[in-house]
């Protein structure tokens, strides 16, 4: 009797004999828990790649190596991880393209090609962020999921309690135990999801910023070269 007793107080004793409420409330963020770690891990490799990428083909550009060649290079075996490739392909080709149609104005071609950067570069923010409301949701609706598990547990103990003949601690500690569950298991699924997303944001925010410097860089030199060849 002993034994069972035990079992029964146990975590998952308490969370099989929980109300029908409170466990489709752990069962939610369970699966938000689940769903955010994917996510986290997802993006984690996306940033890292995305990092290590942009990292080689800055170290590429700025080698001295001709644009011209860099382009068909870049052309011929892209790598979707460099948001700064994706830039360098994007500005290059509305270069080229613009410089090749007589009597275009260099303002005009540089107007187009700052314009197809910045398109590039909302993509790839776009990519960056892709995944982060997801963990915002999560860090801060599950904390208040959990606690209403909890208070809708709590409520149906103490409705029990009212029922019985003798109140003792033995008879409502059940219930509120396995309606604390709730809130643990919420706050299990908000911390690492807030952690990550805090953590993330930054991370793609320093990408994003060096992917406007990188083009504003670029655009400098492909602005002394379109006023070089006029002159």
């Amino acid at each position: 009797m002993q034994a069972n007793a035990v079992e029964h107080m146990s975590i998952w004793g308490l969370i099989s004999d929980a109300s029908i409420v409170v466990q489709l409330v752990m069962l939610a963020l369970l699966a938000a828990s689940i769903t955010s770690w994917v996510m986290i891990f997802q993006r984690s490799n996306l940033l890292r790649a995305a990092k290590r990428s942009l990292d080689g083909f800055e170290e590429r550009f700025w080698s001295g190596i001709d644009l011209s060649k860099l382009y068909r290079q870049a052309a011929s075996d892209p790598d979707p991880d460099s948001g700064t490739e994706q830039i360098f392909r994007a500005g290059f080709k509305e270069f080229s393209r613009l410089r090749q149609q007589p009597g275009v104005d260099p303002d005009a071609v540089m107007d187009g090609v700052n314009r197809a950067m910045r398109v590039a570069i909302s993509r790839e923010e776009e990519k960056l962020e892709h995944g982060l409301p997801f963990l915002a949701t999560v860090g801060s609706t599950s904390p208040y999921v959990g606690l209403f598990g909890t208070v809708w547990g709590i409520m149906n103990s103490f409705l029990g309690l009212s029922q019985a003949q003798q109140a003792t601690l033995a008879t409502v500690a059940p219930g509120i135990a396995e309606a604390l569950i709730a809130t643990a298991i919420g706050l299990f699924a908000a911390i690492p999801a807030v952690v990550a997303y805090n953590r993330f944001s930054a991370r793609g925010e320093l990408l994003i910023n060096r992917y406007y410097t990188f083009a504003d860089e670029f655009q400098a030199i492909l602005h002394r070269k379109v006023h070089a060849s006029d002159e």
